[in-house]
């Protein structure tokens, strides 16, 4: 079993506005550890996630949290448990991280073919309407209209296999799903029209104007390890929500000019310019509690194709 498939079951943190402290810590796990041999004190992580204004009580209870999910085990008894990240948990920050890297390097394969899923749910059971949109959109699709969903590409399988699941048992319930091509694509009537790829865009033209300033002084040397850590950290959780956001569509589907390739090169060359200093900081933070914390920590590098 490679290390992608070891990861494919582990329930990450939901990412949201406001990281949360398990989100966070996640985050910060993901970036920094690179080994489920090393053996992380809860005092460490307590210092660390204090960096971020996190209490002690919440930096527990995230702890707590990420044990229950799966990510980290602890070993040891008494009052001082130590932590360990999980195989499964290293998997699945890999393969997060290269998804986050990745996105947005180059444009999408495009063969004009989109899944289409349609459904009809009679009157008494209308109510699980609110369930089939909820499962929809988990799949990446968007509403082109009421009952009309549709995603880029021709993988039919997922979408049929959940539909099912939801409307089998629902008396009267009808749905089909297909691949289908539009003539007028790009048309304000085609399938571009169901994405918001105007907010998308002021959210990448936003992205890049909050970092603006650091981008310039981490690139001038001018970001002392303290605030690398915090703002490399900020960096990676405003990031990590686009290739979520964006259906990562052909060219001729977006609003010129498409901002995304200058937000892609912010995050690179800040998350880059900051990832030694971050890595100082942590290991000053946590080695009074950690003596070992030099010889784990560590900080991951953008992949070189990035």
């Amino acid at each position: 079993m490679d290390v992608e498939q070891r990861g494919a079951g582990l329930r990450l943190p939901r990412s949201r506005a406001g990281s949360s402290p398990q989100h966070l810590l996640a985050t910060v796990l993901g970036e920094y550890l690179d080994s489920a041999d090393a053996g992380l004190p809860s005092t460490a992580v307590i210092a660390i996630l204090a960096q971020f204004g996190i209490s002690e009580s919440s930096a527990r209870a995230a702890l707590s949290r990420l044990v229950g999910r799966g990510l980290i085990v602890a070993r040891g008894g008494g009052r001082a448990p130590v932590y360990h990240l999980t195989a499964e948990a290293l998997a699945g920050h890999h393969a997060h991280m290269r998804r986050f890297f990745e996105f947005g390097s180059r444009p999408p394969r495009w063969t004009g073919d989109w899944v289409m899923a349609t459904f009809s749910i009679p009157g008494p059971a209308k109510g699980c309407r609110h369930q089939v949109r909820r499962t929809l959109t988990g799949l990446r699709m968007v509403g082109l209209y009421d009952s009309v969903w549709i995603r880029p590409g021709s993988v039919v399988q997922p979408v049929r296999e959940a539909l099912d699941a939801v409307l089998r048992d629902v008396a009267g319930a009808r749905w089909s799903v297909l691949t289908a091509r539009f003539d007028d694509e790009a048309g304000p009537h085609g399938p571009a029209a169901a994405y918001d790829l105007p907010g998308l865009a002021a959210a990448y033209r936003d992205f890049v104007e909050r970092y603006a300033d650091l981008r310039v002084a981490a690139g001038e040397s001018r970001v002392d390890p303290a605030r690398a850590l915090v703002a490399r950290t900020s960096l990676m959780d405003a990031w990590r929500r686009f290739p979520d956001l964006d259906p990562d569509l052909p060219g001729h589907l977006l609003p010129q000019p498409w901002p995304r390739r200058d937000a892609r090169q912010t995050f690179l060359e800040i998350h880059t310019a900051l990832g030694s200093l971050a890595q100082a900081r942590l290991i000053e933070v946590a080695t009074a509690h950690w003596p070992d914390a030099g010889r784990w920590i560590t900080h991951f590098q953008a992949p070189p194709d990035a």
